[in-house]
């Protein structure tokens, strides 16, 4: 899976790190590299607890690409 992620540096000097596309789906870290790393993490929860959220029949489930 692929996700587009904004990082951004704060006043503070903190990388932080979002991804538009997974709502409240937000990291920081110290260096650019700290904040990928979390980001990925933090992307891997999110889909975790989404999907524990919905129960999905696999026969329903169809997979695109744009």
């Amino acid at each position: 899976m692929k996700l587009k992620v904004v990082i951004e540096q704060d006043e503070a000097g903190f990388y932080t790190a979002e991804v538009p596309a997974l709502p409240g789906c937000l990291s920081q870290g110290r260096t650019r590299e700290e904040a990928i790393v979390n980001i990925k993490e933090a992307i891997a929860g999110w889909l975790e607890v989404m999907e524990s959220k919905h129960a999905f029949d696999p026969a329903q489930l169809v997979e695109v690409a744009v």
